[in-house]
């Protein structure tokens, strides 16, 4: 989960790195000390048949990307026959090209409020930087950028750090658990060298307990060697999208974390405002491309879409198939300003002139055109 309007620091795209299942990422939150959820894990090669917790029970399908809930993955079975049926149907659905190995089967908690707690790299500050918000949940792109509750973690969090957001979530009489929460958030993220901890919802029961109803986790790859214990099921992300303004005006795609940290500093510094930073990273399909113009439908004020690409294991063709066949079946596609080279340009180039897309030769070119297009919007 993304949240817009916030000048995310994009460091996630300096280094590879993991994404986490949600239950993967819930084993190493409990074994800080987070309460989370009773749960267990069932391989999808044997659809599970007989629930193993008291009913309702919640049904999660394991797939590295966010919205599940909205696309079907996520079902509450009240009855032995739902979670037969519920089962069976999340263990065949497709998620934005994901299709899970494993579901997660969790106890139906007694909600009262859904809040949002994150922790992640601020490379400004050269610390780790806590969100808040007192809406969680799937609605919280909703929220406004200002909204939010945050402060720098230079070291372990303090009791007054810990009653500050008690104060915020209006949960005064939860300021030692909340403090404890973020004490063993704090070393999970540093013992654990990850980049991301986001905690959405986190869970108010009715019975006054804080419990983590679903956890996004994302770890630096680079720092595996200390970390012999590592053996995940999703591995290394093959692309990395985080929203920086959902009210930006020009959309991203380039492949590479460099390129596309450049990308965006460029569409910054010509004075126009970018909605997200995307690396497709370094073999990217036809597919996954498509699925990253769907993701940018998403933004309604986006009025370009630059494209950047240096293949190499990515190809050139096969960007330009993914353009195609966005331009036919997405409707109210934004005009595109692309730039190629590199693996296949040449078969991209007859591919993209047959269908009249234009490319352009360089990224200032592209952003000198998208500039063109808006100011006449």
């Amino acid at each position: 989960m993304s949240i817009p309007s916030l000048p995310f620091c994009i460091e996630l795209g300096y280094n590879k790195h993991m994404i986490l299942l949600e239950y993967e990422a819930k084993k190493i939150l409990k074994d800080s000390s987070t309460p989370t959820p009773k749960g267990y894990t069932a391989s999808v090669k044997i659809a599970p048949q007989t629930v193993e917790l008291p009913l309702p029970v919640v049904i999660k399908s394991q797939v590295p990307t966010g919205g599940r809930g909205k696309l079907g993955g996520i079902k509450l079975a009240s009855t032995q026959e739902e979670f037969t049926a519920y089962s069976n149907t999340i263990s065949k659905l497709s998620i934005k090209n994901f299709t899970p190995s494993t579901l997660l089967i969790e106890e139906a908690l007694n909600i009262d409020r859904e809040l949002y707690l994150s922790l992640r790299i601020d490379r400004s500050s050269e610390s780790i930087e806590l969100l808040a918000h007192q809406n969680g949940g799937v609605e919280i792109e909703e929220n406004a950028a200002e909204s939010f509750f945050r402060f720098s973690l230079s070291e372990a969090p303090t009791l007054a750090q810990g009653e500050a957001l008690a104060e915020f979530y209006d949960l005064e009489s939860h300021s030692f658990a909340l403090q404890e929460m973020l004490k063993n958030l704090y070393s999970c993220f540093v013992e654990n060298d990850a980049t991301l901890i986001e905690i959405n919802p986190l869970i108010l029961t009715k019975e006054g307990e804080l419990v983590a109803g679903d956890c996004k986790m994302t770890l630096d790859d680079s720092a595996a060697f200390r970390h012999p214990e590592w053996s995940f099921e999703a591995g290394q992300a093959e692309s990395n999208f985080v929203t920086l303004n959902s009210d930006g005006q020009v959309a991203t795609i380039a492949n590479g974390a460099g390129l596309a940290m450049a990308t965006v500093d460029a569409v910054s510094a010509s004075g126009l405002t970018p909605a997200n930073f995307l690396d497709i990273g370094g073999g990217a399909s036809a597919e996954s491309v498509l699925e990253a113009f769907k993701s940018i439908l998403e933004y309604k004020n986006v009025q370009a879409i630059v494209i950047n690409i240096f293949a190499g294991i990515t190809r050139c063709d096969e960007v330009a198939k993914a353009i195609i066949t966005a331009k036919s079946q997405l409707t109210h596609l934004p005009p595109l300003f692309i730039r190629l080279a590199g693996t296949n340009y040449l078969e991209a180039k007859a591919l993209l002139d047959a269908e009249n897309i234009p490319l352009l030769p360089t990224l200032n070119d592209c952003l000198a055109a998208a500039k063109k297009e808006i100011a006449h919007v």
